[in-house]
């Protein structure tokens, strides 16, 4: 091989290898360009709709208090066996009306009229040993003033009589009590109202105090609710309120009629009881729930699905010169909406009249997203959208 040959061909690799490099290294320098160039280049704007945006103003807000429970009525009553015997007769069922004094039943008296007869045969034996006590002790006064007995005597007579006296009272006594018994086997509605439950048939032989009908007073329905030891300073009785009862179209209106002074056992939630207003379809034993109105005042508010808790900090999305940006804000009351199912919330710092927030409904949008309000006609400036009827002026 020839010397210059040794020589050129290890150049010309270099060469090749070289070429090589500085193409890859203009490629990469040309793709970095590219990407500083889009990175560079501003997102598109994030379109929204008028009905995305909310110019916050004062408004009349009313502060409530979300409550539960189930209804009860205010009178309700127990027909229960005063004595032991069997069912004769039951002439009302579940959902029979019924008024106060009305006879809905009867018990056998067989067993009831003969202890009456043997209570009778008893009192009339001990008014048998009155009477003869006291014959005997006229007759030993008569002997004592005579002489003819001692004093000694006659206080023996005296305490015979004084006891014939109290077993006579004793045995009346139970003449009555035998006499109650009878009448007691009569059931009798003690209210009116509707008979809600029958626990007992003709012929069943029953104990004392067990159930046999339930009548409960429709015309007067509470609701039980549970509060908060928290929340319950704010309740106060003669507070309006507007429950939604399972079964109805239309919102039942209440009010605050008493407030339990004690604390229930293991949860410490205190009772507060509202009394509805007269309503057809209204049931003991419904579930309702509703909000009791604590006070009504002026105030930014937004719907409760405009605020995010996803920080530490609760915040709005606030559309100030046409970029989102985060603005934490303090919370205060809250209040039912029915326009809002979520409710509103009340804002007491960290934004101001006018300012333009994002509705709950957008989604979760990155602070410093440019947005872009579009219309009928075109594109709009946040700030010129008017505010939804939900929150507005």
């Amino acid at each position: 091989m020839k010397r210059w040959m040794r020589w050129a061909i290890p150049v010309l690799a270099v060469a090749l290898v070289g070429g090589f490099v500085a193409r890859a290294l203009s490629a990469r320098k040309h793709e970095q360009a590219a990407l500083a160039a889009a990175a560079a280049k501003p997102p598109p704007a994030l379109e929204l709709s008028a009905g995305d945006l909310l110019v916050l103003h004062p408004q009349p807000f009313t502060r409530t208090l979300a409550v539960s429970g189930g209804l009860k009525a205010v009178n309700s009553a127990v027909v229960k066996a005063k004595v032991a015997a069997e069912v004769k007769s039951l002439a009302v069922r579940e959902g029979d009306s019924v008024r106060a004094g009305q006879v809905i039943g009867q018990l056998d008296t067989t067993e009831v009229e003969w202890r009456l007869r043997q209570a009778e045969q008893n009192a009339a034996a001990a008014r048998g040993q009155l009477d003869i006590a006291r014959r005997t002790l006229e007759n030993n006064k008569a002997l004592v003033a005579q002489g003819f007995i001692s004093a000694t005597g006659l206080e023996t007579s005296v305490a015979n009589e004084a006891s014939a006296q109290a077993n006579h009272g004793a045995a009346m006594a139970a003449v009555e009590l035998a006499r109650k018994s009878r009448a007691d086997a009569q059931l009798v509605a003690p209210i009116s109202g509707i008979v809600s439950q029958r626990a007992a048939q003709p012929g069943e032989r029953v104990a004392v105090d067990s159930r046999l009908v339930e009548v409960v007073d429709l015309s007067r329905i509470e609701m039980e609710a549970a509060v908060a030891p928290e929340d319950v300073g704010s309740v106060q009785v003669g507070q309006a309120a507007s429950l939604q009862v399972d079964g109805l179209a239309t919102p039942a209106a209440a009010r605050v009629v008493r407030i339990n002074p004690s604390t229930q056992s293991g949860t410490r939630a205190v009772m507060v009881y509202l009394e509805l207003q007269p309503q057809a379809g209204l049931r003991q034993g419904l579930f309702a729930r509703g909000a009791i109105e604590l006070d009504r005042r002026t105030a930014l508010a937004v719907p409760a699905n405009a605020v995010h808790v996803d920080q530490a900090r609760p915040y709005v999305l606030r559309v100030a010169e046409g970029r989102v940006e985060q603005r934490p804000v303090t919370l205060g009351g809250r209040s039912s909406s029915a326009a809002e199912p979520d409710g509103l919330v009340e804002l007491t710092a960290g934004v101001a009249d006018g300012d333009t927030v994002l509705r709950g409904t957008v989604g979760a949008v990155r602070a410093g997203t440019a947005v872009r309000v579009t219309g009928a006609t075109g594109a709009m400036s946040a700030a010129a959208v008017p505010a939804p009827s939900a929150v507005g002026r």
